[in-house]
């Protein structure tokens, strides 16, 4: 994870070497190979899918918790989209 000087924004890169390349992104695995999807830092998880599932967002697996330090999600949104979203706890 690479923050910006202001800490207001992080670049974090990840790199999956499993499983294969999928040719159709709009039903691929959230670590399929090559596949682009972006990840938002909220301040409330639950919030920010009940708001976001008004506008048709739907959740991809379930919420999860890594460590004591995220919850965190995939949306899929428009066009098959997913989106990540990262609630730090603490």
């Amino acid at each position: 994870m690479m923050r910006t000087p202001d800490g207001h924004g992080g670049l974090e890169l990840s790199r999956f070497l499993a499983p294969a390349v999928v040719a159709d992104h709009r039903n691929a695995p959230v670590n399929a190979l090559g596949y682009l999807r972006v990840m938002f830092a909220v301040d409330d998880l639950d919030e920010t899918l009940t708001r976001l599932g008004r506008y048709g967002a739907q959740l991809v697996g379930e919420v999860v918790r890594y460590e004591d330090a995220y919850r965190l999600c995939y949306i899929r949104g428009p066009e098959g989209l997913l989106i990540g979203l990262a609630e730090e706890l603490g």
